[in-house]
């Protein structure tokens, strides 16, 4: 017989755990510009003590660094000494029986505060967006205008309710009918649904709700203006040659068509200038698809003569679209009135209440300032590895987040959730702070160069070959062999694919 047992032991363990002041400011930390602004007006809603600072102004002085190379290439040192002490693991809790330091809060209060919008654009806060018509709306307000019976209305409303957003109508009509039939009890035959189909796809854009590329491109051909000569020649090879067409056999449409290369090159420009996404093409798009630059980033030269590089590269931080944020001065009025009148009953319900409001509000603000201070911390870093890049626009050094990681003192998750979404403004263009970072190849001489730089090369390559005669991989693969960059082919393919940059034979164009 098997005996069974039990007993209990006592074990000790250690684990780490976040304090909620930790995970607040981790979630702060990864939010971009626009996001963090929502999170500063739900702070505020959830939490009295803290308010809108309406007449708050940036300070120019504290919202711009600006160093030379070698104090760029050593970033702050303030950020080990931060982590130490302003940070919000380190923040005392709730304390019942202690007064507040009301001073702590309102110490220098008119520039204080971050982060904030500049004061004069607060008029602009408060103004209405004006309201535009959505995508949807408009095509049902052009379906009001044909003149439709019941059924068909009924029968349109289905189809634009199934209408993708890149403006495809990827639902088969059965099910359409079917849908129709069940919520409307409407008997609707294929051919009534293909003409009311046929309709929608000819209002504003044409081609929306079309059924695949094909039918989206004829629909925009028919409705093109007639005049223009290669226009009929598009529609026939269209309706004739497709599979030829998209898989660029242009020789073979040329002997099926019996035309001449110089008509087909014109009808193929007909054809390209065609929407292939016709619900793309919306003018109000979704204000998340906008970037607004979290950095802006610019090498200024000095002024002054003398030998070497002395310019200043000039670092931003942009806080316009985040509301300054402070203690409202009404709970420390009533926190002083409650003191000379503390006999009375509820007062010290109040006074907890308060502090706890106090201590969040507190570790809130700090959080921000912290993660400004990250922010910048991790930017003046990048700037100083890349910083050929920074100043010309070319020479992408290879690099990883570990190497910011060490030379801030920092996690390498921290400067992940740093860089993910965070975008840097330069006189180059905008690019999002992961662009910097990428992994290193040898060259013929040994020295080490960014995969980045490959890719640029490799898009240079394919800008500048022969459309009639594409580069095969391998062909690629010995041209930047033949500049000094060994690159094996399927490298080659793994680049080209990630970059979207299509076969030789798709890329085969007509000459």
């Amino acid at each position: 017989m098997i005996r069974q047992s039990q007993s209990v032991r006592q074990s000790q363990t250690l684990q780490q755990r976040l304090s909620p002041q930790q995970i607040q400011f981790i979630k702060l930390l990864q939010l971009p510009t626009l996001q963090l602004e929502q999170r500063v007006k739900q702070e505020i809603e959830a939490n009295p003590v803290l308010e809108l600072e309406d007449d708050a102004t940036l300070d120019q002085e504290d919202d711009m660094v600006s160093d030379d190379t070698e104090q760029i290439m050593d970033p702050d040192e303030s950020s080990s000494e931060q982590s130490d002490s302003d940070s919000p693991e380190n923040q005392e809790s709730v304390d019942d029986s202690r007064e507040i330091d009301w001073d702590s809060y309102f110490q220098d209060d008119d520039n204080e505060f971050v982060p904030g919008y500049r004061s004069d654009q607060g008029e602009w806060k408060d103004m209405p967006k004006p309201y535009k018509t959505g995508f949807m709306e408009r095509l049902e307000q052009q379906v009001e205008l044909l003149d439709l019976d019941e059924k068909q209305q009924k029968i349109a409303a289905e189809i634009i309710g199934s209408i993708d957003p890149d403006g495809y109508l990827r639902r088969e009509l059965d099910a359409i009918i079917d849908s129709v039939a069940f919520s409307d009890g409407v008997l609707v035959t294929n051919q009534e649904a293909e003409d009311v189909l046929h309709q929608i796809q000819r209002l504003d854009p044409p081609g929306i709700a079309a059924r695949n590329l094909r039918e989206c491109l004829l629909v925009q051909l028919e409705v093109m203006d007639s005049r223009n000569p290669a226009r009929q020649l598009a529609l026939e090879i269209l309706e004739t040659s497709w599979p030829y067409y998209k898989r660029k056999h242009y020789d073979k449409i040329i002997r099926k068509l019996n035309i001449s290369e110089k008509q087909l090159r014109e009808a193929d420009q007909v054809i390209k200038l065609l929407d292939p996404k016709p619900g793309e093409s919306d003018e109000y798009l979704n204000p998340d698809q906008f970037i607004i630059p979290d950095f802006e980033v610019c090498y200024e030269e000095s002024m002054e003569e003398s030998e070497g590089d002395t310019g200043d590269f000039v670092i931003r931080m942009h806080h316009r679209n985040v509301p300054s944020v402070r203690v409202s001065r009404h709970y420390k009025e009533l926190w002083e009135t409650m003191d000379k009148n503390k006999s009375r009953n509820g007062n010290e319900e109040t006074r907890q209440f308060i502090r706890e409001k106090m201590d969040a509000a507190r570790w809130f603000i700090e959080s921000i300032q912290q993660r400004k201070n990250t922010l910048m911390s991790v930017m003046k870093t990048i700037v100083a590895l890349q910083e050929d890049f920074f100043r010309t626009g070319k020479g992408i050094r290879p690099m990883i987040l570990k190497d910011v990681a060490e030379r801030i003192g920092m996690d390498i998750s921290t400067v992940s959730r740093v860089v993910n979404g965070k975008f840097v403004q330069t006189p180059f263009g905008v690019f999002e702070l992961k662009y910097f970072f990428s992994e290193g190849l040898e060259t013929d001489t040994g020295e080490s160069v960014s995969n980045r730089e490959i890719k640029n090369i490799l898009l240079d390559l394919v800008s500048k070959e022969d459309k009639m005669n594409p580069l095969s991989d391998q062909a690629l693969a010995d041209e930047l062999a033949g500049k000094g960059y060994p690159v094996a082919r399927r490298t080659i393919s793994k680049y080209r694919e990630q970059l979207n940059i299509p076969v030789a034979r798709m890329r085969r164009g007509i000459g």
